[in-house]
């Protein structure tokens, strides 16, 4: 290869990873860029004090019901058409969202943002996984992938306080549609262009069974921490989940095509990683909402000082994707995910003790940055710890199977810890309610402190170093085997030059 062309191929990768952080930083900040808006939209379009929690739960419930059959298609149909889909849907619905004036128009566009969320997730991790290098390459393009999820979910609060304050709640929905339309134009000029379609059919019976019985679960646990576990409708969606999921399993332990295969779990850096990542999202992903109650309810911040204040987790994660990359190049994946569980747990011990009815936002600087830093370095090593070994055929199975497991272990994980930080706080108001609502608090991220730290023991199962190498080489070889597999990108070794 002549040395004129090198700085070209770089700068293709470069662009090429700038758009897939684009698509993971729209769909992070969708998460969180809502909820500052949420008094505002209750006024004018409509909602009641208990129908207006739908606008978050309506996302949360399509996006994780459709996150593993997203991953399949992507695999199956071609990862730049998934991409492209799901930025016309996030488009689409953004637009709807801004213009509705009515609950049931905002909700349906809540809902198609997160079949948006379940299409576009899988396919980007899918192809930062395949057009870079297993290995540093990769390693180093997650960090970027990373960053950008990590800056959506703490940037959301501030961006949809300046939004909201400044132009209307309905900036909140309009502020992705330029993002969208930029996005998918770019695809087709930066993305590896896809062949054919997959023959072989897909797992009809799997995914709809899957597809449901996931999407049950999140329903009756999501639903149920707002009105209450003995309501009939969470009772019955939490039975139907259980069956169907059953199902889906004994479904896939006998398909000739099957939506999981179940061999995937024989990789031990996948199934390891799934469980840190349930456990990461059981504890770690209810962080923010706690910051946002603590910040509001307790010292009484508006919502542009409740953005502001996250800007010191953001800027602490963003440092532990830094961290994480270098690492993870010189000591392994399941050394780094270890140390990052372990900062997690010890942040969470500092941030507790802060939260007090007469704390202040520098009571809980210190745990507020050591959990950042540890957010930083688990979640940038549990992704890449999910894509090892995995043939690139499968690199969107894996994907929706390990985004999955953070939605199903975020919906649980908040419910508990939820329930755990409202003991006792029933009846109360003014200086009381203060006072116990910060205590509910300190107990929660204790809990979710205790709860972290079990994640360990699936991250020891996790490869060694030197293991990581070897079972890299063997995956490569069966992609290889495989035919129709697509190869990695061999520009992928210029990211170096390109980062």
């Amino acid at each position: 290869m002549s040395t004129d062309r090198l700085p070209a191929r770089s700068r293709r990768l470069g662009w090429s990873l700038a758009l897939l952080a684009l698509g993971h930083l729209i769909i992070s900040l969708d998460f969180t860029i809502i909820y500052v808006a949420l008094p505002d939209i209750a006024t004018d379009v409509g909602f009641t004090p208990h129908t207006l929690q739908w606008v978050v739960t309506a996302y949360a419930v399509v996006y994780g019901g459709f996150l593993l059959f997203g991953g399949r298609l992507s695999d199956l149909m071609g990862r730049r058409r998934m991409f492209v889909l799901g930025m016309v849907l996030y488009g689409a619905a953004s637009a709807l969202g801004g213009l509705a004036t009515v609950p049931a128009v905002l909700l349906a566009a809540r809902a198609t943002q997160g079949l948006a969320g379940a299409v576009l997730f899988p396919a980007v991790l899918a192809l930062v996984n395949t057009t870079f290098a297993e290995g540093r390459e990769r390693n180093r393009a997650l960090t970027v992938w990373a960053m950008a999820g990590a800056g959506g979910l703490t940037a959301g609060a501030l961006a949809g306080g300046v939004l909201t304050q400044a132009l209307g709640w309905q900036a909140a929905f309009y502020v992705n549609v330029p993002l969208a339309v930029a996005g998918a134009a770019a695809a087709f000029a930066l993305l590896p262009a896809d062949g054919g379609v997959t023959r072989g059919g897909i797992d009809v019976p799997g995914a709809l069974t899957g597809t449901a019985g996931v999407t049950l679960l999140i329903f009756a646990v999501a639903h149920g921490s707002e009105v209450g576990w003995a309501r009939a409708e969470v009772i019955v969606a939490a039975v139907l989940a259980v069956v169907l999921l059953a199902t889906f399993l004994g479904i896939q332990a006998r398909s000739r095509t099957p939506l999981m295969p179940l061999r995937l779990f024989r990789n031990r850096a996948l199934s390891a990683a799934v469980m840190v990542i349930l456990v990461f999202g059981l504890a770690t992903q209810a962080v923010p909402y706690f910051l946002t109650l603590y910040f509001q309810d307790v010292l009484g911040f508006n919502a542009l000082e409740t953005g502001l204040a996250f800007l010191g987790p953001t800027l602490s994660i963003t440092a532990g994707n830094f961290l994480g990359e270098r690492l993870i190049h010189r000591f392994g994946t399941r050394n780094t995910l270890v140390a990052g569980i372990v900062v997690n747990a010890v942040g969470a011990a500092l941030l507790a003790p802060g939260m007090d009815a007469d704390g202040s936002f520098l009571t809980v600087l210190a745990g507020v940055v050591v959990v950042g830093l540890g957010m930083g370095l688990t979640y940038e090593a549990m992704w890449i710890a999910a894509g090892t070994g995995v043939r690139a055929d499968e690199q969107g199975l894996a994907s929706g199977v390990a985004s999955t497991a953070l939605q199903v272990g975020t919906a649980v994980g908040l419910a508990v810890l939820v329930a755990v930080a409202n003991h006792g706080i029933g009846g109360l108001a003014g200086q009381a309610l203060r006072a116990a609502s910060a205590e509910g608090m300190r107990t929660a991220v204790f809990v979710m402190g205790a709860v972290v730290l079990t994640a360990v023991l699936a991250a020891f199962r996790l490869p060694g170093p030197r293991a990581e190498g070897i079972e890299g080489i063997g995956a490569a070889g069966a992609a290889g085997s495989a035919g129709a597999a697509p190869q990695p990108d061999p520009d992928a070794a210029d990211l170096r030059s390109a980062g």
